[in-house]
C-alpha cells in the first residue's frame, strides 16, 4: 500500500485550498446568522412629541402627543400620552392682570418637561390655541387681549420646548379640527375611499360647533360654512359652523337676561331646582359682549335668583335665545345660519359629554323621549335633596346641571334639528382610544403635516412577493454553487484493495 503521507496528499480534504474554502464558508455562515439575529433584534422604540395648549373660556388644558420617530413620514399613529388641566379660570379671565395668565401655565409646563424625554425637548413643537373666551375678549377689548397673549407667549418661550406661537382660532377652524380629531382617532380618514365619516359636536363655555360631511352639500350654498380637505388621497367637503355666545356659560347669561328684562329684584328660573336661591349682581351678569347691550335701565344692584325646577318651562325660556324667524337659505339651523341635512353618526364631546355623563344619559340606547322624562324628573327634584345626593360636587357646577342638560337637548333638537330617530346617532364621548376628543389633536396634525394629502407611497412589491423572490434567487445561487463544487471538486481515486 502507498505510504500514509502519500494518501493524505491525495485526499482532497487535506489540500490547503479546500481548507481555506471551508474556513471561509464557515465564517460566512456564522456571519450570516449573526447579521440575521442582529437585524431582527427588537430595538427600543423612538418617539417624537408635540404639545398643544387648549385655552378655552372656562379653563386651559395641556395635551402631550407622541408618534413613532421612524414613521415620521405621515404614517405613524399619533396618540395622546398625557394631559394636564391648568388650575384657575381661562386666560381670558386675566384681562385685568395679564401676567397671571402666563404664570398659571407654569405648573403644567413643568409636568410636560417630566413626560417628554430631555433629549427631545428642543425639537418638540409647542402650540397654544385660544377659542371663544379670547374671541369675546378680543371683541370687547383688543388691547387687553393682546396683553394676555404677550404674557402667555413670554412664559411659553422660556420653556425648553420649541414654541411655535399662540393665537386665537376662528370658530370654523375649531369646528374643522374637532372633526379631523374624531375621524382620525376613529380610523375614518384612511386610504379606503367611500368610508363614511363621523360628524363632530363640540360644546364649550362660550361657543358651540357642528361639523359634518353631507352628500347634499357641495359648498355652493353658504360657502362660508364650507371647508375642503384632501387627506390620504380622498377629498372631503365639510360643513362646519361655530355659534359664538352659544356655549353653555354664555347661554346661561342669555337665558337670565331674557328672564330679568324688567330689572326685577327676584328672578324665578325654571332651569334651576326648586328651593334653589342665590343672590346675583346685575353688573356681573351683563358683563359679557353676548348680553351687554340688553342690560335693563334702572335695575337694582342685585337680584335673587330663585329656581322653580320645570323642564318644559325651561325649554320655552331657552327657545327664546334662538332666532327661528329668519332664514335666507333653503334651510337653516337657527339665527339665519344655513345647515344641510344631518347625515351619519355624530360624536358629541367636551361639555356635551361631561353634562350628560353626570346625568347618566350618555347611553345611545335611551330614546329621546325617555331622556326628556329623566331630565324633567331630575330638574323637579328639590335643591336640598340634590345637594345631599352629590356632596362631592362643587355647588356652582351642581346647580347648573338641570339648565345645561335642558340646553343640550334644546340645542340638538330645536337648534340642529335632531329628531327621535337621528338622536340615536349621537355618541357622547370623552376619549377615543385613549385620546381626548377635541380640536387640539387635529390642530397639531395639520400644523405638523402628519396627515398627507396624497396616499403614502407603497413598495413596488408586497412583502410576501418580496420574500418569495428572494427565496427563489437564494435557491438558484445554492444550486449553482453545488454544481460548481460537483464539477471542480477533486475526486478521490479508487482505493486499492489490501489482500
Amino acid at each position: 500500500p502507498p505510504p500514509l503521507s502519500e494518501m493524505k496528499e491525495k485526499n482532497p480534504w487535506h489540500t490547503p485550498a479546500t481548507i481555506i474554502i471551508t474556513v471561509i464558508f464557515v465564517i460566512a455562515i456564522v456571519a450570516l446568522v449573526t447579521v440575521a439575529v442582529l437585524q431582527n433584534k427588537p430595538l427600543p422604540p423612538k418617539y417624537k412629541y408635540g404639545i398643544v395648549l387648549d385655552a378655552g373660556s372656562s379653563h386651559t388644558a395641556l395635551y402631550i402627543y407622541e408618534w413613532p420617530a421612524e414613521k415620521d413620514n405621515n404614517t405613524g399613529r399619533v396618540e395622546q400620552t398625557h394631559s394636564c388641566k391648568v388650575k384657575g379660570p381661562g386666560i381670558s379671565s386675566y384681562a385685568s392682570s395679564p401676567l397671571k395668565a402666563g404664570e398659571s401655565l407654569k405648573v403644567c409646563l413643568q409636568e410636560a418637561e417630566q413626560w417628554v424625554p430631555n433629549k427631545r425637548h428642543q425639537e418638540t413643537p409647542l402650540y397654544l390655541g385660544a377659542t371663544a373666551g379670547m374671541r369675546l375678549l378680543n371683541m370687547e377689548n383688543s388691547l387687553a387681549s393682546d396683553q394676555v397673549f404677550q404674557a402667555v407667549a413670554a412664559t411659553l418661550q422660556k420653556s425648553p420646548f420649541s414654541f411655535q406661537g399662540a393665537r386665537i382660532l376662528s370658530g370654523q377652524e375649531e369646528g374643522a379640527y374637532g372633526w379631523v380629531t374624531v375621524n382620525y382617532l376613529d380610523d375614518r380618514l384612511t386610504q379606503v375611499c367611500g368610508l363614511e365619516t363621523t360628524g363632530a359636536l363640540d360644546l364649550g363655555g362660550a361657543s358651540t360647533q357642528i361639523s359634518f360631511v353631507s352628500s347634499s352639500y357641495d359648498g355652493s350654498e353658504s360657502p362660508s360654512n364650507s371647508v375642503s380637505f384632501r387627506l390620504y388621497g380622498n377629498n372631503y367637503n365639510l360643513y362646519t359652523h361655530s355659534f359664538l355666545c352659544y356655549g353653555k356659560d354664555q347661554v346661561l347669561r342669555l337665558a337670565l337676561a331674557h328672564l330679568s328684562q324688567s330689572g326685577q329684584s327676584t328672578v324665578e328660573d325654571p332651569c334651576f331646582h326648586p328651593n334653589f336661591t342665590e343672590s346675583k349682581n346685575y353688573s356681573v351678569l351683563y358683563d359679557s359682549p353676548c348680553v351687554s347691550d340688553r342690560k335693563p335701565h334702572g335695575a337694582p344692584v342685585a337680584f335673587t335668583h330663585k329656581g322653580t325646577g320645570n323642564f318644559s318651562l325651561c325649554q320655552q325660556v331657552l327657545k327664546n335665545v334662538f332666532n327661528f324667524s329668519h332664514c335666507p337659505y333653503s334651510q337653516c339651523s337657527f339665527n339665519g345660519v344655513f345647515q344641510p341635512d344631518l347625515q351619519g353618526t355624530f360624536g358629541a364631546f367636551s361639555a356635551y359629554y361631561f353634562v350628560m355623563n353626570f346625568l347618566n344619559l350618555t347611553d345611545t340606547a335611551i330614546p329621546l323621549e325617555t331622556v326628556k322624562e329623566k331630565l324633567a324628573t331630575y330638574c323637579s327634584t328639590p335643591w336640598p335633596q340634590i345637594t345631599q345626593q352629590h356632596k362631592d360636587v362643587k355647588l356652582k357646577y351642581l346647580a347648573e346641571y338641570c339648565f345645561s342638560g335642558t340646553y343640550i337637548l334644546t340645542l340638538l333638537t330645536e337648534g340642529y334639528n335632531f329628531n327621535s330617530d337621528s338622536y340615536s346617532n349621537i355618541r357622547f364621548i370623552k376619549k377615543i382610544k385613549g385620546s381626548d376628543a377635541g380640536w387640539t389633536l387635529g390642530y397639531m396634525l395639520n400644523l405638523t403635516n402628519m396627515i398627507p394629502a396624497e396616499a403614502p407611497d407603497t413598495p413596488p412589491l408586497p412583502y410576501a412577493g418580496y420574500v418569495s423572490i428572494v427565496t427563489i434567487i437564494a435557491l438558484v445561487l445554492v444550486i449553482i454553487f453545488a454544481l460548481c463544487l460537483y464539477r471542480f471538486w477533486p475526486r478521490c481515486p479508487k482505493q486499492p484493495q489490501i489482500i
